[in-house]
């Protein structure tokens, strides 16, 4: 939980922007699309203790949304897992578990910003992947689209927890994306490359330099959040507590925010 007490206008502001309250409730793909594109990023089950928008609170639309024990049975918590399933099929908006494992949703005119981050480049794959995620990702550079079970056999990597390390790898270094999701005959994710739905975005990545990219993450929670506090935008992210300071601080510069005190920023428009 934060340590920082929000005010009251803060609080209503992130109702307002997160779709915390009744009326803004999400029950479609399309809607839940649109909420996607209008925050910029999304966690997908994240609930109240957790800072940052959420799907699943959307989904809710309550401030105090809290995640049961027993997701199967719970009406909310089982909706927002198939709005996920759908979205992964329409294919509109980027998903995947980025760092710190987050299932993320991340709308397409963040994909650069995201990539400049967190990618991996081509060049380096070698150097920076390690040798299970690189056999993986030899297979889906030939079949560009295989389900779980034949990818871990046709890559060699036979071993469950290994290969899940790979797949958690590869997704982190926003390469590979789950694509599908199926649950006849038995449940599996279809695993694809990220460049063959996002190659647009993704191409965009290489002109952006980091600095840029840190701003504009920073500028995109900022304009839902109203105000962070310290470890909020690392924590929400999966940024490192120093990139995320360098990307409030860009904020201040460009008179985006205003900084009330070390770690604490506002947008300058509230």
């Amino acid at each position: 939980m934060l340590r920082h007490t929000l005010p009251d206008e803060i609080d209503e502001y992130r109702d307002l922007h997160w779709q915390r309250e009744g009326g803004g409730r999400i029950e479609t793909a399309v809607q839940a699309e649109r909420f996607i594109e209008h925050v910029g990023f999304a966690a997908c089950l994240t609930d109240s203790r957790q800072p940052g928008p959420s799907l699943y609170v959307a989904v809710c639309g309550r401030r105090d949304a809290i995640m049961p024990r027993n997701m199967q049975k719970d009406p909310e918590s089982s909706h927002t897992w198939l709005l996920k399933d759908e979205i992964l099929r329409r294919g509109r908006v980027y998903y995947g578990k980025l760092r710190r494992g987050k299932a993320t949703f991340i709308a397409p005119r963040m994909i650069p910003y995201f990539k400049a981050l967190m990618g991996v480049p081509r060049r380096e794959e070698k150097k920076r992947l390690s040798k299970p995620a690189l056999a993986v990702l030899r297979v889906l550079r030939k079949e560009w689209e295989m389900a779980t079970g034949e990818l871990r056999n046709e890559s060699g990597v036979a071993d469950r927890a290994a290969f899940t390390r790979a797949i958690d790898e590869l997704q982190a270094a926003m390469i590979v994306v789950p694509s599908e999701v199926l649950y006849e005959p038995r449940f599996t994710y279809l695993w694809g490359l990220a460049e063959e739905r996002f190659a647009e975005q993704l191409s965009l990545a290489r002109k952006v330099s980091r600095q840029v990219a840190l701003c504009e993450v920073a500028r995109c929670f900022l304009n839902g959040a109203g105000l962070t506090v310290p470890g909020e935008l690392a924590r929400v992210t999966g940024l490192s507590r120093p990139d995320a300071g360098l990307g409030n601080r860009a904020l201040v510069k460009d008179g985006h925010a205003v900084m009330i005190a070390p770690g604490l920023y506002r947008l300058s428009r509230i």
